[in-house]
């Protein structure tokens, strides 16, 4: 993070001609299990991940925003009244925009700035490029003009900036926990009451993070045709969102719904139990449950919910051929690519280096990225001056 916030340093005095007065760092995050539960109002158990997102900014004293984003070596320059103006070139310009549009409807403050932006959360891979980028964003803007906004403030900020602006229905998870991760910890999140409660991880087990490198995109017909089927069986069953249906009565009533409707439904009712079943779990230390539950939720995305592809089967299937019952392995993320998470005790984690990289590539053609991480802490000041 340190050397990020050297490149956004270095950038902004070199773009603007003056230092910046402030840098703020936001993470990106894996889920552990919990996956389209979101946005029916269910029961999510992320973890922040030590890959952020770091801006650099200061306040003008005009209504100019200047963003430039390192990584691309692009700029955004617009009037902050004007920001309703969507890129088809650059996706992440839309990404800042639809936060200054959103703030703007929402009564906060703002005037010009001039920020710079890099990262090192891998994009394309669903460990919440745009979330860390919107936490990040928003973070700096609170402090820049003194909105004193909570961090849930700013995580439903960011949200409505993708569902309005953007244009992905995404639920409230990403967000959250960039914005208010635990060190050391995941959280359980209830993303109908919007309370969460820390998870412990075991110390002597690491968070893997496996990208197959099948790039997706969450803005699609596929993301946002599982929302549309998720309300249709909600409606059907005669509920607001699917959180309030019990396995018990899905069971009871899954003949009333179209079999593919059924399918969607059965995934998310079945993954907030699994949710649930995996907070005791690991709060016991229990890793041979939270293999099962981790296992069941991949079936469950693979077959109801229809949102794996091959070469992310190929590598939980890998993986777990190396931790047996020891530990849990699952895609992670939106679906169609990205990455699969394990949690893997730390005396197979060499095992699984090697069998990733001796298999996976034979299998598919692709190269796999490995990533072993820490749980971090959420979005955060790192310098600031007067």
């Amino acid at each position: 993070m340190k050397s990020l916030a050297a490149i956004t340093e270095r950038r902004f005095e070199g773009e603007f001609g003056y230092p910046s007065t402030l840098v703020v760092q936001a993470p990106g995050r894996v889920n552990l299990i919990g996956e389209h539960t979101d946005y029916n109002g269910g029961f999510v158990l992320p973890c922040g991940i030590n890959y952020y997102t770091v801006v650099s900014a200061a306040a003008r004293t005009d209504n100019r925003l200047r963003v430039v984003a390192v990584d691309y070596d692009q700029m955004d320059e617009f009037d902050i009244h004007e920001a309703q103006v969507r890129d088809d070139e650059r996706d992440w310009v839309n990404y800042v925009r639809g936060l200054i549009v959103c703030a703007h409807a929402r009564g906060y403050r703002l005037a010009g700035a001039d920020i710079v932006v890099t990262g090192n959360v891998p994009q394309g891979a669903g460990l919440s490029s745009s979330a860390s980028l919107e936490m990040a964003l928003a973070l700096a803007l609170n402090r820049l003009f003194d909105w004193q906004a909570s961090m849930l403030d700013l995580a439903l900020l960011g949200q409505a900036a993708e569902n309005e602006f953007v244009g992905c229905q995404c639920g409230i998870m990403d967000q959250y926990i960039s914005a208010m991760a635990q060190e050391n910890q995941a959280l359980l999140i209830d993303c109908q009451t919007l309370e969460a409660r820390p998870v412990v991880l075991p110390a002597d087990t690491r968070v893997m993070i496996v990208n197959s490198n099948v790039r997706r995109g969450l803005v699609d017909s596929e993301y946002n045709s599982r929302r549309l089927q998720c309300e249709a069986a909600a409606e059907q069953l005669g509920v607001k969102v699917l959180r309030d249906v019990s396995v018990e009565t899905f069971e009871a009533r899954a003949a009333e719904l179209d079999p593919l409707v059924r399918r969607r439904a059965r995934h998310v009712v079945t993954e907030n139990a699994r949710v649930l079943l995996a907070e005791t779990a690991l709060n016991s230390g229990d890793l041979t449950t939270m293999a099962r539950l981790m296992a069941e939720s991949h079936a469950s995305m693979r077959d109801d919910f229809e949102i794996t592809v091959a070469p992310i089967d190929v590598l939980v299937t890998l993986i777990k051929s190396e931790i047996g019952e020891a530990g849990g392995v699952r895609m992670t993320g939106g679906g169609f690519g990205g990455c699969v998470v394990a949690l893997v005790p730390e005396h197979l984690v060499a095992a699984v280096v090697a069998r990733v990289d001796q298999d996976y590539a034979a299998a598919t053609g692709l190269q796999a990225d490995i990533h072993i991480c820490q749980a971090v802490a959420g979005a955060g000041l790192v310098t600031h001056r007067n």
